[in-house]
């Protein structure tokens, strides 16, 4: 690469371009399916996020009323006990003593319920979301699917051209020197096209159609230094001289006739 010529560059330059222009067009074949599987991926995946975690609150809520159905029966047994000591209490302090007790376990026991009841609203309320979301996974799988084998068809048409002009572009790339490289592959990422190394047609550049003066267009002929177009950054690689010469020649302006100055 050291003993390139400025032609060779751009010739070398000029074929990577055209390598570049094919898969940017096998991409568009593809169009926006490849970011659509993978915001449906992302939204399944986060469907699948909130279903175990609300399949995990409704285990919770469920232990929940297992506990707080131990502790009813545990306050009615305690209950139980009270009153039959009541029976043989001797005193009055001894007989309020455990009536306070026996109406802490009532309590208790209706607490528990409350606990209960709410839980089980929780529970209604759970399974009617989780019902929705594992309806919303099904239609999403469905939609899901359906992008894959349409990616998946268009992958299989394109594939092995694909392939091909990664390769083709991995021996263009080393014979471009890395400086020149870089330049290119930046324009690349930051034009929308993609189009970095263009021709002068019809007097302007390709892909901005920004018009280019005579003197930079002999420059660019002569192909002894890489033109750079000021405007975009695109490399000058070569004049279409076809589209130069249809081109209308401007007509001159007509002579201005010069009038005595009246004194």
């Amino acid at each position: 690469m050291e003993n390139q010529t400025v032609a060779q560059k751009l010739e070398a330059l000029v074929k990577l371009q055209s390598i570049d222009s094919k898969l940017d067009e096998l991409k568009k074949l593809r169009g926006d399916l490849p970011d659509e599987v993978q915001d449906l991926e992302d939204e399944m995946e986060g469907y699948r996020t909130r279903l175990s975690r609300f399949e995990a609150e409704l285990k919770e809520l469920e232990e929940a009323i297992k506990k707080n159905k131990e502790g009813i029966k545990e306050a009615e047994k305690l209950s139980k006990k009270y009153i039959e000591q009541q029976k043989n209490v001797k005193n009055n302090r001894e007989f309020d003593a455990i009536t306070k007790e026996i109406e802490l376990q009532e309590l208790e026991v209706q607490i528990c319920e409350k606990k209960i009841k709410e839980s089980k609203e929780k529970i209604d309320s759970k399974k009617a979301e989780i019902t929705t979301i594992e309806t919303l996974i099904k239609e999403r799988e469905e939609d899901l699917q359906n992008k894959k084998d349409e990616l998946d068809g268009i992958l299989n048409e394109s594939q092995e051209e694909e392939k091909k002009l990664l390769v083709e572009r991995e021996k263009a790339t080393k014979k471009i020197e890395d400086k020149l490289l870089k330049h290119y592959n930046r324009l690349r990422t930051n034009l929308s096209n993609g189009l970095a190394v263009v021709r002068v047609v019809r007097g302007a550049a390709e892909g901005c159609n920004i018009i280019i003066p005579p003197q930079k267009i002999a420059e660019i002929r002569e192909k002894k230094k890489i033109v750079i177009d000021e405007h975009s950054g695109r490399i000058l690689a070569d004049v279409d001289l076809g589209s130069m010469e249809e081109e209308p020649k401007p007509k001159k302006a007509a002579p201005v006739k010069k009038t005595k100055k009246v004194e």
